[in-house]
């Protein structure tokens, strides 16, 4: 039957005569309608959001669509394309899922899943006001450390800020220079400037400009790791391969001058004198805990609490009084 009819269409259509063409064929003269109920023309409006309560990105898409903002973007995309089921334009068209649904696109369908990726652990030391010194003072230390100072000054000026050291100064620890005596300077004056308490913590090497922003820290509250180092030592010219004498001189000057603000600032933050710091800087000093303290470039040296309290056992014991072991005929005539 539908070949029949494909084949009266085409017969048709060409002009030539049906009953001539095809003798053989008997056709009734009305074809009965498969379909009785009459056809109706329904014009399809653009679907909204679909709604699912469980779904918090759709019901919240769904609430937006209500709105007369959302109802502006429907009605701007309801020209729909041929090329696109209407349904996907909702999806691919950016007016229908602008704002205000375009920010719960991020909700998470897994509740328990972290929304975001987990901060690095400088942002997290960071999170705890500590702002951790852990290699040479070249340019991109001093920046990050500047900012984080500033940014912490930002979120809380009366907080106390607390820096950890770990780090060999302006060079590395085969002597080898790698940053300018400014990178230090920078640092320091930073700490000086912001409002911020700084309690410094050496908890490895303090040597050079390191050791000046341990000294750096709040009086009393600078502090050493039973096993670290601190060192100061004079600045170091760098490598100045086929500069020319005159060159030579200038930065040969510079670097005495940076010597000498390096000895008033320790002087200054130690209560040394001048001369003295200048003497011992002449060649490398190194100190120990103890010997930090006693210089001034630290206040305390930080131990567990079970070491502290033998410490202070051994202490009363020296000290306790001795007169009953003397005499231990003293204790029967009483």
């Amino acid at each position: 039957m539908a070949d029949a009819m494909s084949l009266v269409h085409r017969l048709s259509s060409s002009g030539s005569s049906l009953r001539g063409a095809l003798p053989s064929l008997h056709f009734p003269r009305r074809i009965p309608c498969l379909c009785k109920a009459p056809l109706r023309v329904v014009s399809m409006a653009m679907p909204g959001p679909i709604a699912r309560p469980d779904d918090p990105f759709l019901a919240r898409l769904a609430a937006a669509a209500q709105t007369p903002l959302g109802q502006a973007q429907l009605a701007q995309s309801s020209t729909v394309s041929n090329d696109n089921p209407p349904l996907l334009n909702i999806v691919t068209d950016p007016l229908c899922m602008a704002a205000p649904a375009q920010v719960e696109r991020a909700t998470s369908y897994n509740e328990h899943r972290p929304r975001k990726p987990p901060p690095d652990l400088p942002s997290l030391l960071l999170n705890s006001r500590i702002v951790y010194i852990g290699m040479p003072l070249v340019a991109a230390v001093t920046e990050l450390v500047i900012a984080e100072l500033l940014y912490l000054q930002w979120l809380d000026p009366r907080q106390p800020t607390y820096v950890y050291i770990n780090s060999t100064g302006t060079s590395r620890a085969d002597g080898e220079t790698v940053g300018m005596e400014t990178e230090g300077f920078a640092i320091y004056d930073t700490m000086m400037l912001v409002k911020n308490e700084i309690q410094t913590v050496a908890v490895g090497a303090a040597i050079g400009q390191a050791c000046l922003l341990l000294a750096a820290g709040e009086k009393g509250k600078r502090y050493m790791l039973p096993h670290a180092k601190a060192m100061i030592q004079q600045p170091r010219l760098p490598s100045l391969g086929q500069m020319p004498a005159s060159d030579i001189q200038i930065r040969a000057k510079e670097v005495v001058n940076n010597r000498d603000t390096l000895v008033s600032l320790l002087a200054k933050h130690t209560g040394n004198s001048f001369k003295k710091v200048a003497k011992i800087m002449q060649r490398p000093y190194y100190m120990e805990p103890r010997k930090a303290v006693e210089f001034g470039v630290a206040d305390k040296v930080l131990i567990s609490q079970f070491l502290q309290l033998m410490v202070q056992f051994f202490v009363d014991l020296v000290a306790w009084p001795r007169s009953d072991v003397r005499n231990p005929d003293s204790r029967a005539m009483g």
